[in-house]
């Protein structure tokens, strides 16, 4: 088979499938200019590094040896898929300091070396990460606590 490294071949398809995608679905808008930038520059940027890195990870495939791709979890989907609608969900009513970790927590409970401890101190980070990105570097409009708390 020419595919020495499935591991890094279908990952690759993936990310150029979701990036071709985004840049499909981008095209009718307006992309604007780095300085006055439209509704289509940034996912266009991601979209185009996403397939870039496709590429490279097909590429690799058939140069480096590698492992086989691993048994399919059917739990881990369901777990990570429920995850971020539970998010999507949550993230109106609780906010953002309650929607995030509970999003954190339950989708690292897919992975096998699951840990409450390594869990929940990655749930803190990343939500002090996102409220300082999102909320207050670029002002997205996310609630911190949302109507269920009275807000």
């Amino acid at each position: 088979m020419l595919i020495r490294n499935p591991k890094d071949f279908w990952p690759g398809i993936i990310y150029m499938a979701f990036g071709i995608g985004a840049l499909i679905i981008a095209r009718d808008y307006k992309i604007g200019t780095a300085l006055k930038m439209g509704p289509a520059y940034f996912p266009a940027i991601v979209s185009s590094l996403l397939v870039l890195v496709g590429i490279i990870s097909v590429a690799r495939s058939f140069i480096k040896e590698g492992s086989p791709v691993g048994r399919f979890t059917l739990k881990g989907l369901l777990v990570v898929i429920s995850s971020t609608v539970l998010f999507g969900f949550m993230l109106r009513g609780a906010g953002l300091i309650i929607a995030l970790p509970v999003f954190v927590v339950s989708s690292f409970y897919a992975s096998r070396w699951f840990s409450w401890r390594h869990s929940i101190v990655l749930a803190v980070g990343l939500t002090v990460f996102c409220g300082l990105v999102f909320l207050k570097g670029l002002g997205v409009p996310i609630p911190v606590l949302g109507s269920w708390f009275g807000r």
